[in-house]
């Protein structure tokens, strides 16, 4: 059977450019272990898509997504997208793809464009038995913010984000109405809206979740433990930060409840393929608090995916390829 040529997407335009690198290095290699696919990495910039081979780099035809090499068009009959943040984790590669017919591994384009921003996300979860979310409030750039206001809305300890960024780029956490305002506007300089949310003081998780084999399978959780105040960029790609503990040391009836809460998040967002999903239990009642999903997860070989793969006794490189299949 002719191997597959598979496109490894990877860059893209926001802060987590190298982290996607990362991540195509780590999916690359397990994927050669198979010996089922031609893997190509295509290199996302605002200003050019690039496959580099032995030393050449060679521009991908947009028209019909393809690389000539040495003479030969080579077409390509999936794509592998490893872009976090904009353009693969927002929608607008999926859409691409839709229209071109090629099959991908992530969420489709109005679920990718849905989760990315977190507010949305939040408000289409609500409502699934055992998820709570924290109280919040949504601004756009263009309207007037009031601190003071926002201070009488919430309450203290504040964190305030980037409603459609990722890996914490832009992420604040505010003890008092004098640093509201600076939060604000670091968080506007990465994106137009934010989200200003209530803290939930807790134990922080981050959960996998993939369609594997047309079956829902539902990762060993990981506990997030971190020195810094909360789990800034630092703490999630600086060594000696965090301490990831997988599995998650969680009582056998809470990694059921957690597995149904997630599954039904899964169900409610249209979810395809593998995301990750984080959430807080709560201090004392252990309620679970759901911040966010992530639809393009890192892949590093250190990353939260591949850990849980491994804690669940699967192959990595299995894992990756049941992707491809179940999304032909």
């Amino acid at each position: 059977m002719k191997p597959l040529n598979v496109a490894l997407l990877a860059g893209g335009y926001s802060g987590e450019y190298e982290v996607s690198l990362n991540s195509a290095k780590n999916i690359a290699a397990n994927l050669a272990e198979l010996n089922k696919y031609n893997v190509y990495t295509v290199l996302i910039n605002r200003d050019s898509w690039v496959h580099q081979a032995d030393g050449e780099t060679v521009a991908v035809d947009k028209n019909d997504f393809s690389i000539t090499l040495n003479g030969e068009k080579i077409k390509f009959d999936f794509a592998f997208i490893t872009v976090h943040g904009t353009p693969g984790e927002d929608g607008k590669l999926q859409g691409y793809f839709d229209m071109l017919g090629v099959p991908y591994n992530t969420c489709d384009a109005t679920t990718s464009a849905i989760t990315m921003n977190k507010a949305y996300t939040k408000a289409i979860v609500n409502g699934i038995h055992g998820l709570h979310t924290a109280k919040s409030m949504q601004l756009h750039q263009r309207d007037m913010h009031d601190t003071a206001t926002i201070a009488s809305a919430l309450k203290f300890p504040l964190f305030i984000k980037p409603n459609n960024g990722g890996s914490s780029v832009g992420m604040s956490k505010v003890h008092n109405v004098g640093g509201l305002q600076a939060a604000l506007d670091k968080a506007f300089h990465e994106d137009s809206q934010i989200l200003v949310e209530e803290f939930i003081k807790g134990r922080e998780f981050s959960i996998g979740i993939a369609r594997l084999n047309g079956k829902i399978t539902v990762l060993p959780a990981t506990e997030l433990i971190t020195i810094k105040e909360f789990f800034d960029y630092e703490a999630k790609y600086s060594p000696g930060f965090t301490e990831e503990i997988t599995p998650a040391d969680l009582p056998a009836e809470k990694v059921h409840e957690i597995g149904e809460i997630v599954t039904q998040a899964y169900l409610r967002l249209n979810c395809r393929g593998m995301v990750r999903i984080d959430f807080i239990l709560l201090e004392g009642t252990q309620d679970f608090y759901f911040i966010e999903v992530n639809t393009t997860p890192g892949q590093s070989s250190a990353s939260l995916i591949p850990q849980q793969v491994r804690a669940a006794g699967m192959s990595v490189p299995e894992f990756y390829g049941s992707l491809i299949e179940g999304a032909r």
